[in-house]
């Protein structure tokens, strides 16, 4: 084993996979949120929905970060 990099159990690595993942998601939303703004009449309704949709993977994301590195009470 490498000691330069700390042993992630598979769970750790699916969890950092699915999170990466999420977080590209999360950030095309907003470029397209950003394009649909710039547009000459913006469709309000699109954009509305796609920021629901941003808001509930960034909820997504924090739960995922929360159970890789969880609070520790010392």
């Amino acid at each position: 084993m490498n000691d330069d990099q700390p042993f992630l159990s598979e769970e750790d690595e699916q969890l950092r996979t699915q999170l990466k993942a999420l977080q590209q998601e999360h950030a095309d939303l907003d470029a397209s949120i950003e394009a649909l703004g710039h547009m000459p009449i913006p469709d309000q309704l699109m954009i509305a929905r796609l920021k629901r949709k941003k808001l509930a993977l960034r909820d997504e994301i924090v739960k995922i970060e929360d159970r890789i590195l969880p609070d520790i009470i010392a």
